[in-house]
Protein backbone atom coordinates (compact mmCIF):
# COMPACT_ATOMS: atom_id res chain seq x y z
CA UNK A 1 0.00 0.00 0.00
CA UNK A 2 1.35 3.46 -0.75
CA UNK A 3 1.67 5.71 1.50
CA UNK A 4 1.12 9.59 0.42
CA UNK A 5 3.71 12.12 -0.20
CA UNK A 6 2.50 14.34 3.00
CA UNK A 7 2.04 11.25 5.47
CA UNK A 8 5.67 10.02 5.46
CA UNK A 9 7.65 10.79 8.21
CA UNK A 10 10.71 12.63 7.70
CA UNK A 11 13.73 13.51 9.99
CA UNK A 12 15.15 15.81 9.28
CA UNK A 13 18.93 17.65 10.23
CA UNK A 14 18.61 21.18 11.23
CA UNK A 15 19.99 23.90 8.58
CA UNK A 16 22.80 25.00 11.33
CA UNK A 17 23.66 21.33 12.30
CA UNK A 18 24.47 20.67 9.12
CA UNK A 19 26.07 23.77 7.81
CA UNK A 20 28.93 23.26 11.36
CA UNK A 21 28.71 19.71 10.72
CA UNK A 22 29.91 20.27 6.65
CA UNK A 23 32.39 23.24 7.81
CA UNK A 24 34.42 20.61 9.83
CA UNK A 25 35.20 18.29 7.27
CA UNK A 26 36.82 20.59 4.53
CA UNK A 27 39.06 22.32 7.71
CA UNK A 28 40.55 19.03 9.47
CA UNK A 29 40.79 17.28 5.54
CA UNK A 30 43.01 20.52 5.24
CA UNK A 31 45.07 20.05 8.18
CA UNK A 32 45.69 16.42 7.07
CA UNK A 33 46.59 17.39 3.55
CA UNK A 34 49.20 20.23 5.54
CA UNK A 35 50.31 17.83 7.67
CA UNK A 36 50.94 15.38 4.64
CA UNK A 37 52.81 17.73 2.57
CA UNK A 38 55.04 18.80 6.06
CA UNK A 39 55.66 15.13 6.28
CA UNK A 40 56.74 14.83 2.55
CA UNK A 41 58.66 18.18 2.66
CA UNK A 42 59.46 19.39 5.79
CA UNK A 43 58.87 22.73 5.03
CA UNK A 44 57.68 24.13 8.23
CA UNK A 45 55.32 26.19 7.01
CA UNK A 46 52.98 23.34 6.13
CA UNK A 47 52.85 22.58 9.83
CA UNK A 48 51.94 26.42 10.50
CA UNK A 49 49.24 25.96 8.01
CA UNK A 50 47.97 22.62 9.94
CA UNK A 51 48.13 24.48 13.61
CA UNK A 52 45.86 27.25 11.64
CA UNK A 53 43.29 24.83 10.00
CA UNK A 54 42.88 22.64 12.85
CA UNK A 55 42.41 25.83 15.08
CA UNK A 56 39.52 27.32 12.90
CA UNK A 57 37.66 23.65 12.74
CA UNK A 58 37.92 23.64 16.57
CA UNK A 59 35.63 26.77 16.72
CA UNK A 60 33.56 24.89 13.64
CA UNK A 61 33.66 22.06 15.75
CA UNK A 62 32.29 23.65 19.29
CA UNK A 63 29.30 24.60 17.14
CA UNK A 64 28.86 21.50 15.81
CA UNK A 65 29.01 19.73 18.99
CA UNK A 66 26.14 22.42 20.70
CA UNK A 67 24.21 21.82 17.96
CA UNK A 68 24.34 17.54 18.18
CA UNK A 69 24.34 18.38 21.70
CA UNK A 70 20.81 20.31 21.43
CA UNK A 71 19.55 17.80 18.70
CA UNK A 72 20.35 15.08 21.10
CA UNK A 73 18.43 16.53 24.03
CA UNK A 74 16.06 18.45 21.44
CA UNK A 75 11.81 18.39 21.05
CA UNK A 76 12.06 15.32 18.80
CA UNK A 77 12.16 12.25 20.45
CA UNK A 78 15.62 10.50 20.57
CA UNK A 79 17.19 8.16 18.46
CA UNK A 80 20.59 5.57 18.38
CA UNK A 81 22.25 7.32 15.60
CA UNK A 82 21.80 11.14 17.07
CA UNK A 83 23.45 9.67 19.56
CA UNK A 84 26.15 7.86 17.68
CA UNK A 85 26.40 11.17 15.26
CA UNK A 86 26.63 13.36 18.99
CA UNK A 87 29.61 10.77 19.99
CA UNK A 88 31.19 11.03 16.83
CA UNK A 89 30.89 15.26 16.68
CA UNK A 90 32.21 15.31 19.88
CA UNK A 91 34.88 12.12 19.86
CA UNK A 92 36.38 14.25 17.00
CA UNK A 93 36.80 17.52 18.10
CA UNK A 94 38.38 16.11 21.65
CA UNK A 95 40.83 14.17 18.84
CA UNK A 96 41.46 17.80 17.00
CA UNK A 97 41.89 19.01 20.30
CA UNK A 98 44.70 16.90 21.17
CA UNK A 99 46.07 17.31 17.73
CA UNK A 100 46.16 20.80 18.06
CA UNK A 101 47.80 20.72 20.96
CA UNK A 102 50.26 18.20 19.55
CA UNK A 103 50.90 20.78 16.69
CA UNK A 104 51.90 23.59 19.42
CA UNK A 105 55.36 21.88 19.84
CA UNK A 106 58.20 22.20 17.73
CA UNK A 107 57.52 21.46 14.22
CA UNK A 108 60.02 18.89 14.33
CA UNK A 109 58.78 17.05 16.93
CA UNK A 110 54.60 16.78 15.53
CA UNK A 111 55.60 13.97 13.30
CA UNK A 112 54.39 11.52 12.86
CA UNK A 113 52.03 11.51 15.96
CA UNK A 114 50.86 15.12 14.48
CA UNK A 115 49.82 13.18 11.29
CA UNK A 116 47.99 10.23 12.98
CA UNK A 117 45.89 12.43 15.23
CA UNK A 118 44.40 14.54 12.23
CA UNK A 119 43.77 11.50 10.25
CA UNK A 120 41.87 10.08 13.04
CA UNK A 121 39.86 13.41 13.49
CA UNK A 122 39.30 13.43 9.81
CA UNK A 123 37.78 9.78 9.96
CA UNK A 124 35.50 10.77 12.61
CA UNK A 125 34.24 14.07 11.18
CA UNK A 126 33.65 12.16 8.27
CA UNK A 127 31.99 9.03 9.83
CA UNK A 128 29.58 11.95 12.08
CA UNK A 129 28.53 13.50 8.81
CA UNK A 130 28.21 10.10 7.47
CA UNK A 131 26.13 9.23 10.69
CA UNK A 132 24.04 12.18 10.44
CA UNK A 133 23.07 13.07 6.53
CA UNK A 134 22.70 8.37 5.92
CA UNK A 135 18.65 8.49 7.77
CA UNK A 136 17.53 11.60 6.02
CA UNK A 137 14.66 11.42 3.43
CA UNK A 138 12.95 13.76 1.03
CA UNK A 139 9.57 12.71 1.47
CA UNK A 140 8.01 9.52 -0.41
CA UNK A 141 7.60 5.89 0.70
CA UNK A 142 9.37 4.83 4.13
Amino acid sequence: MAVPYDRVPVRTLHPINAIFLAATIPLFLGALLSDIAYYRTYEIQWNNFASWLLAGGLVVGALAVLAALFALFGRTPRRGSTTLYFVLVLAAWIVGLVSAFHHARDAWATMPAGLWLTLVATALACAAKWIAFSGLRMGGTP
